[in-house]
This record gives structure tokens, sequence and C-alpha cells, in this order.
């Protein structure tokens, strides 16, 4: 009988283990730095705009970081420029760096209004850009993994 208590004990005692294990795995991955490298026209017609934004990503961890989506907002001189979310399908080496772009298609006539005053002075100065979001990693109980980072960068008049 007390062989029994003891097996159930030890038992829930391993099973409370597992499960505070497996809480505690959404932290085993270190968030990356991701910044906003540039920002390129690539398309433009009557009604919409495709832009290619790149990004930098440092992986922090001793482990390579296989992203497999990419949750994103960028706002560019304060005004919400792009949001979405797209396919990774790529992987961040061990302790380094690495590179990505993502695509993006606005709406002219509903970005035309804001993204006029920060295009016509981008060549003049830098811009300060905001960026935030997640990555899905494709990993064993691993939680998507938030970023966020500002900066400033330099639109150029060849990119509009």
């Amino acid at each position: 009988m007390i062989n029994r208590k003891v097996e159930l004990s030890a038992g829930m005692l391993l099973f409370a283990t597992l499960l505070s294990a497996c809480a505690g795995m959404q932290n085993f991955v270190s968030a990356p730095t991701v910044k906003l490298k540039s920002v390129q026209l690539t398309d433009i017609d009557l009604a919409s705009q495709t832009f290619l934004l790149g990004f930098d990503i440092a992986n922090p961890n001793p482990f390579p970081l296989p992203v497999a989506n990419i949750a994103y907002g960028v706002a560019l001189d304060g005004q919400r420029f792009a949001s979405g979310e797209t396919v990774g399908a790529f992987t961040v080496p061990a302790g380094s760096d690495s590179e990505f772009a993502i695509s993006v298609n606005l709406d002219l006539m509903r970005t035309a209004p804001t993204l006029f005053w920060t295009v016509r002075d981008a060549a003049r100065r830098d811009i300060p850009y905001e960026l935030e979001g997640e990555l899905g990693v494709d990993m064993p109980l691993a939680k998507p993994v938030a970023f966020k980072s500002a900066g400033q960068i330099r639109l150029g008049a060849a990119a509009f």
C-alpha cells in the first residue's frame, strides 16, 4: 500500500515536472534582432504600389533559428506603412546574421495621402521607422518570438 502511494506520488511529481518544463520551453528561444535595411519601390500602377522591404536579422541563440512565418508591422515617419504575415521558410545560422525580404502591395488611394510627405522628404533626410512583429519558429514546443526595433532609414529618391 505504501509502495503504491510512493509510485503515485512519484508519477504525479514527474508529470508536474514535465508540465512545468513544457511551459518553460517557450522561453528557450532568445529573441533575434530584426532591423529594416531597405525600402524599394518595385512596381506601381493606377491602383497599387509594390515595395520590397529588406531586413537584417541577428540570431543570438547557440542553435540555428528556422523561421516558418513572419508577422510584421512597419511605420515610417510615425505613419503606418505596411503590416501583414508571410511565409518565412529560411534559417538563420547559430550566433550569426542573415537577411530576408518581404514584398508588400499597398493600395495607392489609401496610402498616398500619408506617404506623400514621407516620400517628398525621403531624399533629404533619414526617415524614422518602427518595426514590430513575431517570428514563427519551426521548432517543437517553441512559441512565436516577438521582435521590435526602431531606427532611421534613408529611402532615397531612387526608391521612389
